[in-house]
């Protein structure tokens, strides 16, 4: 005897303790609130900095190699045309290797929503209310998104593609909607 299972073609009912899952954020531990919200927004990077430097040896141990064999042949320019060429190779290489973990950290724990840039090795923090941040595209669908509230401007959605900064910013409004609500409760919930 066999028996056979197939899927319900409809989809179960979301009970009440099912997480809610966006598409864009993840939910952290965090050692002071509990659990946060985060949205990380990076570059899509081939190679990580320490890759890179592999394959730029390897790179230098090849082109080194046929140099050193035509200058053993005679023809010395070609040791220095190598080190040229792995020079700019070099400089080029350390150029994205630089810019490689730039990214954009988007955080909601508390009454706190936080961006932590960093580019080129340089971080800047910026701190918003829950209650006073605006999330609005600067100019359309497809440009960067202004956070803005306390007095503060700041754009995020750089390493974003366009298409997905409008999706990103509904979820951030109903997201620090929703939080913004649940804090109110709180503070209104009798002791």
């Amino acid at each position: 005897m066999t028996a056979a299972f197939a899927p319900a073609p409809w989809p179960r009912a979301a009970s009440a303790t099912a997480p809610v899952v966006w598409r864009f954020a993840r939910v952290m531990p965090s050692a002071t609130h509990g659990v946060q919200i985060e949205w990380l927004l990076k570059r899509n990077c081939s190679f990580s900095p320490a890759q890179l430097f592999g394959v730029y040896l390897s790179l230098c141990a090849v082109s080194l190699t046929i140099a050193l064999g035509f200058t053993w042949q005679g023809a010395s320019p070609v040791l220095a045309f190598a080190g040229v060429e792995l020079l700019l190779v070099g400089m080029a290489l350390l150029v994205y290797a630089r810019h490689a973990t730039d990214h954009e950290l988007l955080a909601l724990a508390g009454e706190a929503f936080t961006v932590t840039r960093q580019r080129a090795g340089q971080i800047e923090c910026t701190a918003f209310r829950v209650g006073k941040v605006r999330v609005e595209p600067v100019a359309g669908d497809g440009s960067l998104l202004e956070l803005s509230g306390d007095g503060q401007r700041l754009l995020v959605g750089r390493y974003l593609r366009a298409e997905l900064r409008q999706p990103l910013a509904r979820e951030l409004r109903a997201v620090l909607r929703q939080h913004q609500e649940i804090l109110q409760s709180h503070h209104s919930a009798p002791t």
